[in-house]
């Protein structure tokens, strides 16, 4: 055992830390990022709140991955896996854009629970349908927040917190959101050539063009 500066050290871990906040949730340090106080608080407020309703998202693509279930599992499966994925790179790029302006993320699931929006899913396991339905509406969630932040951070100066909002929450949001909207269509993979010209004939106003 040494002492350095006063203090004693040694190879035997310091176990049962304690200590209070040294910053609570809510507020932001100063920065040098030529960006206002009220600016970065405001921006911080707003990407908490996409942070959070993107974790639940999140954890909702990594229970319908492993609770889907039908004759579609391992497309389905591997599709909710790889949506699961992108989420997560999204959830750190604005987790990281809180604490690149002073703030502080949200990052504990209870804490998470209090903020999001999106409704919380049945414990056990829903139909299909419902499952992608479930995380459509939460896209959708996602989206409108994230849109309505973008255009106000940037009308604050903050290009920073706009462009991560645009490229990657809405952007990747909205491809997830077409791609889940896709498998609800409920038309056969083949049909009689009777029903193709009856639905012909809706779509051209009562008139079929075949033959």
């Amino acid at each position: 055992m040494t002492a350095t500066s006063g203090r004693q050290t040694g190879s035997q871990p310091r176990l049962h830390e304690h200590g209070g906040e040294v910053q609570a949730f809510g507020t932001v340090r100063h920065f040098p990022l030529g960006l206002a106080r009220d600016a970065r608080l405001y921006s911080c407020q707003r990407l908490n709140r996409v942070l959070a309703d993107s974790q639940i998202l999140y954890a909702l693509y990594k229970k319908h991955h492993w609770l889907v279930r039908g004759p579609t599992f391992s497309s389905l499966h591997l599709l909710l896996d790889k949506h699961a994925g992108e989420q997560l790179q999204v959830i750190d790029s604005v987790a990281e854009r809180v604490q690149t302006l002073g703030g502080v993320a949200v990052g504990d699931p209870r804490h998470i629970a209090e903020i999001t929006r999106i409704p919380r899913a049945p414990n056990g396991v829903e139909p299909v349908p419902a499952m992608f339905s479930r995380l459509v509406d939460a896209h959708e969630t996602i989206l409108i927040e994230a849109r309505d932040a973008a255009t106000r951070v940037a009308a604050l100066g903050d290009d920073g917190s706009n462009d991560l909002l645009v490229s990657e929450v809405v952007r990747t949001g909205e491809l997830q959101a077409w791609f889940l909207a896709e498998h609800l269509v409920d038309t056969p993979l083949v049909g009689t050539g009777r029903e193709r010209d009856e639905a012909t004939r809706d779509e051209s106003g009562g008139q079929s063009i075949s033959g």
